[in-house]
C-alpha cells in the first residue's frame, strides 16, 4: 500500500531529478517511470541477493513497461572490473539505445556501478536508482557520484552522472536484516554530526524506534538526509568545496575497508561510523571542540547497538603507519595532502587540509591500544 510520498528536488539546472521518499514505491515504479521513457521498456541491473526478494515486486510494479534484468553477485567485490564490464556487455546485448532507462535496483554497490555504467554506455544513457538500503536511499543513491573500486583503493574510477530520478521505498527497508540497515544508519548519523545539530537531537531521541521498524521515524531520516544531500550538491556537484563535507568520517572509513579487504568484516556504514567517532576525536585532540562531542558521538552509536571502534572490527589490523599510507590513496588527498572533515562541534563540521600527520598517528594508535 502506498502512503505519504515526499518528493526532495535536486536542482541542477538541465541535470534536475526529483528523489521519491514513500512506501509502495515499488508496487507503483511504472506511473513513476513511465514519463521518462521514449518506449516502454527498461533494462535493469540488480544483485542475486535483491534479485530473489524485489526483482517479482518491481517486474508487476512496471504494469505493461518490458524488463530485462542482470543480477550479478551480491558483495563490495562486485564493484571492479570483471562485472562492470559484463554489466555494459550485457547492457550492449540488450540493444539498449542512448535514450532509453538503465534502472539499478539495490544497494550502494549496485547504484554505483549502474550508475557508472550508464554513465559509459554510448556515451551516456539515463538511468533511475531504485536504492533497497538504509545507506543507498540516504546517500549513495543522491548526487550523481559513480564509479567502481580499483586494487589502488575505493571509488577511484568513475564518473559524475545525475540519476533520471530516485525511488526510495522505505517498505523494502523492512527486509533489511539488521546489521545492514544499522550500517546505512552511519550514514544518517553522519548528516546531523556534519551540519544539522537538531537532527542529531531528533536521532539521539527516535534512533530506537527508526531501527525498530517505525516507517514515519524511517521516513523523516531519510527525507531529512536527502534534503541535506541535495542542498550540499546543488551547491558543489564535483566536490570542489562543500560537497566534501559528505566525507565525514570516510578518510579513516575508506583506509579500514581497504585494510580488511573490503570484505564483511567492516561493513561501508559501520566503518563511517567509527570514522565519525574518530574524527570527533581528532577535532577535539587538536582543540576544536569539547570533550563532550566525541563522547556524544560514541555513546549514541553505542545506544543504538553499532561499531564505533577499531576494538569493534575483527580480526588483525595494520598498524597506524599503515593505516595512513592507505590514507594516502584516498580521493581526497590533494596536492599529496590529506584533506580530513574535522568539526567545530556537533552539527559544525568544515574541511581541513593542513591537519598534522602526527595528530592522525596518534589518534590511531591510541584508537589500536584499545583493541
Amino acid at each position: 500500500m502506498t502512503g505519504n510520498i515526499d518528493n526532495v528536488r535536486v536542482a541542477l539546472g538541465a541535470r534536475s531529478y526529483d528523489v521519491r521518499i514513500g512506501a509502495g514505491l515499488l508496487a507503483r515504479a511504472g506511473a513513476e517511470i513511465g514519463p521518462l521513457l521514449y518506449r516502454r521498456r527498461v533494462a535493469v541491473l540488480t544483485d542475486e541477493t535483491v534479485a530473489a526478494i524485489h526483482l517479482d515486486a518491481l517486474r508487476e510494479g512496471l504494469g505493461d513497461i518490458a524488463m530485462t534484468a542482470l543480477a550479478l553477485p551480491a558483495g563490495e567485490a562486485t564493484k571492479g572490473w570483471p562485472q562492470f564490464s559484463r554489466a555494459v556487455d550485457w547492457l550492449l546485448a540488450e540493444k539498449v539505445e542512448r535514450r532509453d532507462i538503465v534502472v539499478a535496483l539495490g544497494g550502494g554497490v549496485v547504484g554505483d556501478l549502474g550508475g557508472f555504467a550508464a554513465a559509459v554506455l554510448r556515451r551516456g544513457v539515463r538511468f533511475v536508482q531504485i536504492p533497497t538500503s538504509l545507506l543507498a536511499q540516504v546517500d549513495s543513491s543522491v548526487g550523481g557520484k559513480t564509479g567502481i573500486n580499483s586494487v589502488h583503493g575505493k571509488n577511484l574510477i568513475g564518473a559524475f552522472h545525475q540519476p533520471a530520478l530516485v525511488l526510495a521505498d522505505i517498505g523494502v527497508l523492512d527486509t533489511l536484516p539488521a546489521r545492514d540497515f544499522l550500517s546505512g544508519y552511519g550514514e544518517v548519523v553522519k548528516y546531523g554530526l556534519l551540519g544539522d545539530a537538531g537532527f542529531f537531537d531528533w536521532l539521539e531521541a527516535n534512533g530506537p524506534a527508526l531501527a525498530a521498524g517505525d516507517r514515519g521515524a524511517r521516513q523523516h531520516a531519510v527525507r531529512r538526509s536527502v534534503e541535506m544531500k541535495a542542498r550540499i550538491v546543488e551547491r558543489d556537484e564535483t566536490e570542489e568545496g562543500d560537497r566534501a563535507l559528505l566525507n565525514l568520517g570516510h578518510t579513516f572509513c575508506h583506509a579500514l575497508e581497504a585494510a580488511t579487504g573490503y570484505s564483511d568484516r567492516l561493513l561501508h556504514g559501520e566503518g563511517v561510523a567509527i570514522g565519525c567517532a574518530l574524527a570527533f576525536e581528532l577535532s577535539q585532540r587538536l582543540g576544536l571542540c569539547s570533550q563532550e562531542a566525541p563522547s556524544r558521538v560514541r555513546a549514541h552509536l553505542k545506544a543504538m547497538g553499532m561499531k564505533t571502534d577499531l576494538a569493534d572490527i575483527p580480526g588483525d589490523l595494520p598498524g597506524a603507519e599503515a593505516l595512513m599510507a592507505l590514507m594516502a590513496q584516498d580521493k581526497k588527498v590533494v596536492d599529496g595532502r590529506l584533506r580530513f572533515i574535522l568539526a567545530r562541534g556537533i552539527g559544525a563540521a568544515f574541511v581541513a587540509s593542513d591537519v598534522e600527520g602526527a595528530a592522525v598517528l596518534s589518534v590511531l594508535d591510541e584508537a589500536l591500544r584499545r583493541r
